[in-house]
């Protein structure tokens, strides 16, 4: 059984997470890319935002019985497999994963254009992701 103290508080660090890119995001790429703070503020809550999902998608998995898979994009997938996400939604989440990961290992250069999309565009997948977590839960 997942924890639910545990999915509430992680739950609102999402949503908490969303709210500050929500807040801080420049209208324009362009002027995400010359706010430096902007930029930071961006990244940094995006990252936590994905890292809060990757860590509740795991641990309903664990809670669960389930076997944790060794890739977050398998986890999502799993997760779709149970009937937790849509197959839709676990795909999106997954390929948000590869963010998470571009960041925490700077695999390279932040393309600050992609970045204003996702957080113009993409931030309701992460909040969609919670209320079906929830929902799953029983919660």
């Amino acid at each position: 059984m997942v924890d639910k103290a545990l999915l509430a508080r992680k739950v609102a660090a999402i949503q908490d997470a969303v709210a500050r890119v929500r807040a801080v995001l420049p209208a324009t790429a362009d002027a995400l890319a010359g706010d430096r703070t902007a930029r930071e503020v961006v990244i940094l809550n995006l990252f936590v935002a994905l890292q809060e999902c990757l860590a509740l998608a795991t641990h309903w998995l664990a809670d669960e019985g389930r076997d944790v898979p060794g890739s977050y994009r398998e986890v999502f997938a799993a997760l779709s497999a149970r009937g937790v996400l849509t197959r839709e939604l676990a795909e999106r989440m997954a390929a948000a994963s590869g963010l998470r990961n571009l960041v925490a290992h700077q695999y390279g250069e932040l393309d600050w254009d992609r970045i204003h999309a996702i957080a113009s565009s993409e931030l309701g997948d992460l909040l969609a992701f919670t209320q079906e977590l929830a929902r799953a839960s029983g919660r």
